[in-house]
């Protein structure tokens, strides 16, 4: 496990916010190098590798994004006020030390806010809103904190390392989705001696976090015969979730999507559950079903390209998404990584 614990450590400690994902693109450009036989990028700045083969066209999706945040002003004295790139709960970010990606390189910072000691007695029981907040480079003015690099525009991620925990789990930022980048690789991996039928991409997507929009771009020039959407989801095996409400577990293998987003998301293809379900049967894979209520993935864009792409989501349970302190289990990933290659082996006979 110790190789697939660096490719992810790798992945999801490199930078990149939506828009802006080029060091994820090289690094992925650099894995995908000898495991396809040509590797491009495209206009929108999805990742493309190719491997050629005279069986169906298979795309696997991993989007290359993570949530951060965005100087939308500098104020007098040197702080930044920033916007959101991505889902966060505002709660997350207070206290969060970040990386302030400036013109002449990376500067390190502080989401601040008022402190509690001088708020009123009512505000001390209220969340502090990210618009309450700001960011503290240790500039003195506007005109320091642009002569150190900042500028309207700049981009702004979480300052976390990957980091092990007990039980083969482990902690750190972005694991949505460099987890499912770093699943997506360790798949080709598994491939890359094999006789392959089908025609592989491996497509890193850009700006999913942001309305799905490499995945869309990507799909429509590739136009493959299937897609595999290599993600995470949420696990309900923490203090606070019901089973009712998530039924999936950190360590109970990848979960295979049914439908997402109470089915304004996707509704997988039955031929497509059929597929993964009997491989994972068929190769001793444990895996676990999934119908969520909310949130979604790049399948939601892809298998509506066109005249329609057959997709599913083969995705990592991950504890605390959205945070800088994600966890998921490494036997996890490198189950979905081998459900993933094993998906490609046989899907000449499925598609």
């Amino acid at each position: 496990m110790d190789q697939l614990r660096d490719l992810l450590a790798t992945f999801a400690n490199a930078r990149g916010v939506s828009g802006y994902e080029d060091d994820i693109a090289g690094l992925l450009q650099e894995h995908l190098a000898d495991l396809t036989d040509e590797v491009r990028t495209d206009t929108m700045g999805n990742v493309i590798g190719t491997r050629n083969g005279d069986g169906p066209k298979i795309m696997i999706a991993a989007h290359m994004d993570e949530i951060g945040l965005m100087v939308k002003y500098i104020d007098d004295k040197g702080f930044l006020r920033f916007v959101p790139l991505g889902g966060w709960v505002d709660q997350i970010l207070l206290g969060q030390r970040v990386v302030v990606q400036g013109r002449e390189g990376n500067l390190y910072g502080v989401v601040g806010s008022k402190p509690p000691h001088i708020m009123e007695p009512d505000d001390r029981k209220k969340v502090i809103k990210l618009k309450d907040m700001f960011i503290d480079i240790g500039a003195s003015s506007q005109e320091e904190a642009e002569e150190f690099g900042v500028q309207i525009g700049s981009t702004i991620t979480i300052d976390r390392d990957l980091r092990p925990l007990k039980g083969n789990l482990v902690t750190g930022k972005a694991f949505d989705d460099r987890a499912g980048v770093a699943m997506m690789v360790a798949a080709m991996r598994r491939l890359k001696h094999l006789e392959v039928r089908a025609t592989v991409y491996a497509v890193g997507t850009v700006q999913e976090e942001v309305g799905l929009k490499g995945a869309r771009t990507s799909a429509y020039g590739l136009d493959p015969d299937a897609a595999l959407i290599s993600e995470v989801t949420i696990p309900g095996d923490h203090p606070g979730v019901t089973k009712e409400e998530r039924h999936v577990t950190t360590g109970g293998g990848p979960v295979l999507t049914v439908a997402d987003s109470d089915g304004r998301g996707i509704l997988v293809h039955r031929k497509v559950i059929d597929w993964l379900r009997g491989t994972a049967d068929a190769k001793g894979i444990p895996y676990q079903m999934d119908v969520g209520s909310g949130g979604t993935t790049d399948a939601t864009a892809i298998h509506l390209v066109k005249t329609g792409v057959p997709s599913g989501v083969i995705s990592v349970a991950t504890r605390y998404i959205h945070s800088p302190i994600e966890v998921l289990s490494l036997e996890d990933l490198d189950r979905g990584a081998q459900l993933i290659a094993e998906a490609v082996m046989s899907a000449h006979e499925h598609l």
